[in-house]
């Protein structure tokens, strides 16, 4: 009975808190402004095929393209058109399209497979904890981006290559967040009340602690998003995206207005604007999210 009384507390706990971290995000500007963005781009992200009647990569306008000349805005091309006769607005639809399904693919790999690694460190502890925690730190003993370029050279150009390079990188941070949580609610009363009671680990873990030290897990991942676009971005900009010429990557295109910047700026701005607004949108969001659930960590710093 003691056991059922604390997860019920605890469930009505969470409740109660979720309702006050939304009532905190309606009431800041830069949760809304972060969350519109947001909306804004998965929109185009997920309507893109429906908001153009231009296919991506196409070349039907090469011939009004010379080394010179790239023709601008027109009614019939509303941003005009790229170095190679392809629509500019359609490839920077598409290009979100691109970021979407890579960032999310990715955020979600280094978000479970991190995270699993965080449950079984923080919720097992002993042995277990210390080999995970010396696979993490090797990690991270790693930057990042140069993790994931290793990795995207080594898999071959592909998005599924990015997606892996991504969340392998991403990994370390979930991990240790994850296990940071995981020990905060070890020693709570619930916990030690299912424990006095006989309740197996893996029921306590997954039943009653996982759900209370999942939210700066789910913070994290906004924010991981951010980092993902730009990410994403950058290995396309490196040659590492996926093979297909025509494909629509932000990065590639701001590789291909390389040589147009003097004469054809709009080229470069389009895709660097998209990258820099889409990666503040998961920002914004994220860190009001973050001070949302921790109101007195702002003022505490």
């Amino acid at each position: 009975m003691t056991s059922i009384a604390s997860s019920r507390t605890a469930a009505s706990r969470r409740q109660s808190t979720w309702r006050l971290v939304v009532g905190r995000l309606r009431r800041r500007p830069d949760a809304i402004v972060g969350a519109v963005i947001v909306a804004v781009f998965l929109a185009v992200a997920l309507l893109a095929p429906w908001l153009t009647p231009y296919s991506p990569g196409s070349a039907e306008w090469a011939a009004l393209v010379s080394p010179t000349v790239v023709p601008g805005p027109s009614a019939e091309h509303l941003l005009g058109l790229d170095s190679f006769g392809s629509d500019l607005a359609t490839q920077l639809l598409f290009g979100a399209r691109q970021s979407l399904i890579i960032g999310l693919s990715a955020t979600a790999i280094g978000v479970t497979l991190g995270s699993a690694l965080g449950i079984l460190a923080g919720g097992i502890g002993g042995p277990v904890d210390a080999i995970i925690m010396r696979f993490v730190d090797i990690l991270l003993s790693i930057p990042g981006l140069l993790l994931a370029v290793s990795i995207a050279a080594i898999m071959g150009k592909s998005p599924f290559a990015i997606m892996i390079a991504i969340g392998v990188s991403q990994i370390p941070i979930f991990a240790r967040l994850m296990r940071g949580s995981m020990l905060g609610e070890r020693g709570r009363e619930y916990v030690l009340a299912a424990r006095s009671l006989g309740f197996r680990t893996r029921s306590i873990i997954t039943t009653q602690m996982l759900p209370n030290a999942i939210g700066p897990v789910i913070v994290q991942a906004t924010l991981v998003l951010a980092t993902a676009t730009i990410e994403v971005a950058a290995l396309s900009y490196l040659g590492l995206g996926t093979a297909d010429p025509t494909a629509a990557e932000w990065g590639r295109m701001l590789v291909k207005a390389q040589s147009r910047l003097e004469t054809a700026p709009l080229l470069a701005f389009a895709p660097g604007i998209c990258i820099a607004v889409t990666a503040l949108g998961f920002t914004l969001l994220g860190e009001s999210l973050r001070e949302a659930l921790d109101p007195k960590g702002k003022a505490q710093r």
